[in-house]
């Protein structure tokens, strides 16, 4: 991948083993409240909140949002694994958006054969991300989806159910 810069290096060791280092926490929560905000954030600067499987309680961290061909998709840089990912999956894909207001919505796995693109755009997107990813920015579709099965896409839609 040629990545050699000390923010590459500094990125690999926050997430060295496939979780948060307790940098990396800190520095989640408190990108979490910044998006949550939407004060001097962009737009697909988000914070996913989910009920944890285990507590019950809201969990909140930052994510980045993916427009692609007229949807919007949340992607985890550090696969299956993360514990966003299972509580979103244990919650049946009932969540929540912060960007200035709370935005209840549903969050549904994207087939592996539909990601490449996704994974693609995401790159564009979350420059934070690609220390964490086996592909640079221009990588041919066809390498991207060798190893989309590793990273999960979900599409995000509003939750009509009239629930929060």
């Amino acid at each position: 991948m040629g990545h050699d810069s000390r923010r590459y290096r500094l990125t690999r060791w926050m997430y060295r083993t496939g979780r948060p280092n307790r940098m990396a926490r800190v520095l989640n929560r408190i990108s979490a409240v910044h998006f949550a905000s939407g004060l001097l954030a962009p737009g697909h600067w988000v914070t996913l909140e989910v009920t944890g499987r285990r507590s019950g309680r809201p969990v909140s961290l930052p994510l980045v949002v993916v427009h692609h061909q007229g949807g919007r998709y949340l992607v985890s840089m550090l696969g299956p694994d993360t514990n966003w990912v299972r509580n979103v999956r244990a919650a049946g894909g009932r969540a929540v958006l912060r960007h200035r207001h709370r935005e209840p919505v549903r969050l549904s796995e994207v087939p592996v054969a539909e990601r490449a693109p996704l994974l693609q755009r995401y790159l564009d997107v979350a420059p934070g991300a690609r220390p964490h990813l086996p592909f640079d920015r221009g990588a041919p579709l066809a390498e991207i989806a060798d190893v989309a099965a590793r990273y999960p896409v979900f599409r995000v839609d509003p939750d009509r159910s009239g629930a929060d």
